[in-house]
């Protein structure tokens, strides 16, 4: 992803574990008017019924992975990724720079705002050169997220597991944080984080702190 063309003055990335509450996270932002990128609401809208990715993972996955309606049947998919790491790199060869030049169009439209949030699941995880401003990690315990997955999903636990393992790990996603987002409690705890965060994010840009201190290079892509 190319953040250093057009983008607002403050550009965050969010992440977390899957199960973690970040759409939560994110949304909440969202409601006090923070432009929201969601890599994964690109990636769903690129792999639904008649998505301009579906004809690359037709090619090269076959059928098996295309539901009746033309969208990408996701479970599928996964029991193939998971079986098979190629599979998944071969996948993430398809989606991923389409996911970048939509991303970036979408930071670019976001331009005249104070600050934007881009929500990448996988921020820790990936490698290669990002430049975000800050990183926000929701964070809440392992047991957690598992008894979420399974609720949510209806998955077994042996494979929610499966998935986190091929994540990172909780104390990696800390390490990387600049903010943390505390989800492992009751829900109404989460807006008093979320405000307190863009207040410090508004103060930020009002400020000129980033001129003075400009941002890190990460090593992180989507």
């Amino acid at each position: 992803m190319n953040l250093n063309a057009s983008r607002p003055l403050l550009l965050i990335g969010l992440t977390g574990g899957i199960g973690s509450g970040k759409t939560t996270v994110a949304n909440r932002f969202g409601a006090l008017g923070v432009p929201l990128i969601d890599t994964d609401l690109i990636a769903h809208q690129l792999t639904g019924p008649g998505g301009p990715a579906m004809p690359a993972i037709g090619a090269e996955f076959g059928p098996s992975v295309i539901a009746a309606d033309g969208r990408l049947d996701r479970d599928a998919m996964r029991a193939l990724a998971f079986g098979d790491p190629g599979a998944r790199k071969r996948l993430e060869a398809i989606l991923h720079p389409m996911i970048r030049v939509e991303t970036d169009r979408q930071v670019s439209a976001a331009a005249s705002s104070p600050y934007a949030i881009v929500v990448i699941p996988l921020l820790v995880e990936s490698k290669g050169p990002k430049r975000f401003d800050r990183i926000v990690v929701v964070d809440c315990p392992v047991d957690t997220q598992i008894e979420r997955v399974m609720k949510r999903n209806g998955l077994p636990r042996a494979q929610v597991e499966a998935i986190l393992a091929v994540q990172a790990t909780r104390a990696q996603r800390l390490a990387a944080a600049d903010d943390v987002v505390d989800n492992g409690g009751e829900p109404g705890a989460l807006q008093a984080q979320v405000e307190a965060l863009h207040r410090r994010y508004l103060a930020f840009v009002k400020d000129g702190a980033l001129l003075q201190n400009p941002p890190r290079e990460r090593d992180s892509q989507t």
